[in-house]
């Protein structure tokens, strides 16, 4: 038996996720479909991590098995050749057997972006979250640093008695970090793994803080609740990116 690692890229606009569901269109799905007719046997991808609906990835991996060797160059072409034009296979490499593109992941980074001139760009308006409020800069750069560090982040996971966050609510993020960027700021996350839209529920918090709907010094309070409802909205899909998925 032969295990591929594949590096994958994707506009997320017209898909359910990267996750195989039923009645929609997903990310793993069509990879699969395209591997299998390739392979000409059905073949499943173990992705390091599912996004959801609308959200983008720069660097998504994923690995396959397969029992021959594969020709690397020619497989990727081929797959690209079936995949649709917004999701690309950007790089192959055959891996060690005990190697799990979830399982032995050390890191992973997001890049949030918010678009905060007047006037949205059009060329924009898939790709980052036209904020309707003005933003305190200085009071979004405070309250992230709250986020850094080993904390349980069960307010901020989606449903904190489902999946993930049941077993283990518990993350690090070793960074994130506020940078400025044309139109706005993008907002950088690092951590060892992020529950389900741990991102966007962060974000959207801290965008309430900077316009002072929740006041910052709620947040340690928001934390020790463990009650998703105590804080802010899930910031939109669109401005979401993974962007790196860091292995040993």
């Amino acid at each position: 038996m032969f295990k591929y690692k594949i590096k994958i890229a994707y506009d997320g606009t017209n898909y359910s996720g990267w996750q195989e569901q039923l009645n929609s269109e997903s990310i793993q799905s069509l990879i699969e479909k395209a591997l299998s007719t390739i392979l000409r046997t059905y073949t499943s991808i173990a992705g390091s991590g599912r996004t959801d609906a609308g959200v983008h990835a720069l660097a998504q991996v994923a690995h396959f098995v397969t029992e021959k060797s594969l020709d690397k160059k020619k497989t990727l072409f081929s797959l690209n050749a079936l995949l649709p034009s917004d999701i690309r296979i950007l790089d192959m490499e055959e891996v060690a057997p005990s190697f799990h593109a979830r399982y032995s992941a050390t890191s992973k980074t997001y890049h949030y972006h918010l678009h905060l001139d007047s006037s949205l760009n059009p060329f924009k308006r898939l790709y980052s979250y036209h904020v309707p409020h003005k933003v305190d800069l200085d009071l979004l750069k405070e309250a992230a640093k709250y986020f850094v560090g080993k904390h349980d982040f069960s307010s901020f996971a989606h449903k904190a008695d489902q999946g993930s966050a049941a077993k283990d609510p518990v993350r690090t993020i070793y960074r994130l970090d506020i940078i400025e960027e044309e139109g706005g700021v993008r907002l950088e996350f690092e951590g060892e793994g992020f529950l389900h839209k741990m991102v966007r529920n962060i974000t959207g918090t801290l965008l309430d803080i900077s316009r002072r709907k929740i006041p910052l010094e709620e947040l340690p309070k928001i934390f020790e609740a463990k009650d998703r409802k105590k804080a802010g909205l899930a910031a939109p899909a669109e401005g979401l990116f993974l962007i790196k998925v860091t292995y040993p």
